[in-house]
Order: structure tokens, then C-alpha cells, then sequence
């Protein structure tokens, strides 16, 4: 019995440890102090990728703190979209600020609580966003999964809407930063994304 419980101690203290070395911790301040580019097109941009028709919507560039990260096998936007980041901006990116609020995803959501708001409630909203990445190619894809929370990271490429070329399903990215809830999410193409943490 003893054996036991020290085994199941070794492994509560391993997941431990490796759970915090999946993260990274920096000094406080804002890491990411500007708020994300946007810029219309001319003319919609269209891509394929596999069954999908991915089209262009606006281009876009975000330099941001991963708040967290969430990789997904089993839906339906895994096909074409196998991780979500929460990312975070301005005072969302400070970690004296981040350190009062509990942030998690699940289900293509991101979500936060605070017992109180260190920040007004719609800057938190304003300020963050979760993005559905699709990457350009399996070699963004393998940078996609070097990212760990706590990075900061820079991510180009566009805002876009996915049309199945078989039975017509889609999914369509947010072109705003002000809204919240269903729909308001992020579906980025990257065409790169690089870890600048300083």
C-alpha cells in the first residue's frame, strides 16, 4: 500500500512539474503593447486547403501573450483548425494583471473569471480574444505547436471564412475585436507566427 501511495505521489509531482514547464513566466509589465492590425482587401483572397475553400476577408497581424492553449482532435474544426490561443494585449499581457485572473478553454471557448477586476471588464473583453489558427503549411503547423502559454508571440496572415467543398458547412472569423460570446472569435490562416519573448 505505501508503494502505491509514494507511486501516485511521483506522478502527482510530475504532472506538476510538467505542467509548468509547458508554461513561461516573465517579468511583469505589458509585453504586447500594441492592439491588433487589420486591414481590409482589395479583393477576397481564396486559398484551398484539402476539402476546403478558405477565403480572405481582411489581412491580419497581432503581436500578443499566449494566455492559453488548447488543441483539439475530435470536432469537426479540427480538420482545418487543430489549436486555439487566447491571446492577450495591452494590460492583457502584464502579468501582474494576468495573475488576478483565471483564464481556461475549452470547447472552441475561452474563458475568464475574477474575484474582483483588476481592469475595467470590457478592457479584459477588448483585449483578449481567442483565435482559431489554421495553418498555411506543416511547417507553421510545427511552429504553431512550439508556442507554450506565457509566450509572446507575433502571428501574419488573414482573417478568413471556410466553406466545406462537400456539404457546404462553414465557419466564419470575427472581424472585430469588440465583440464577445458565439462568433466572436478569431479564424486566422497563418502564414507565420514566431516567438519574440524578450
Amino acid at each position: 500500500m505505501r508503494k502505491v501511495i509514494f507511486l501516485l505521489i511521483m506522478l502527482g509531482a510530475g504532472w506538476h512539474l510538467y505542467k509548468l514547464a509547458d508554461q513561461d513566466t516573465y517579468a511583469p509589465g505589458i509585453q504586447a503593447k500594441e492592439v491588433p492590425h487589420q486591414e481590409n482587401l482589395d479583393s477576397s483572397v481564396i486559398h484551398t486547403l484539402d476539402d476546403y475553400t478558405v477565403t480572405g476577408l481582411a489581412k491580419f497581424h497581432i503581436k500578443a501573450k499566449v494566455l492559453s492553449k488548447e488543441n483539439y482532435y475530435f470536432d469537426r474544426e479540427s480538420d482545418i483548425s487543430p489549436t486555439d490561443l487566447a491571446l492577450g494585449w495591452g494590460k492583457m499581457s502584464d502579468d501582474i494583471i494576468l495573475d488576478k485572473i483565471d483564464i481556461s478553454q475549452s470547447g472552441r471557448f475561452y474563458r475568464w473569471h475574477v474575484n474582483s477586476f483588476p481592469i475595467p471588464r470590457r478592457e479584459i473583453e477588448t483585449h483578449s480574444a481567442n483565435m482559431h489558427l489554421i495553418p498555411a503549411n506543416d511547417s507553421i503547423k510545427s511552429d504553431i505547436d512550439e508556442v507554450r502559454k506565457g509566450d509572446v508571440i507575433e502571428i501574419s496572415g488573414s482573417l478568413v471564412e471556410v466553406k466545406s467543398n462537400t456539404n457546404g458547412w462553414r465557419w466564419k472569423s470575427s472581424l472585430t475585436r469588440n465583440d464577445t460570446g458565439k462568433g466572436a472569435c478569431e479564424l486566422i490562416l497563418v502564414e507565420s507566427i514566431s516567438i519574440v519573448t524578450p
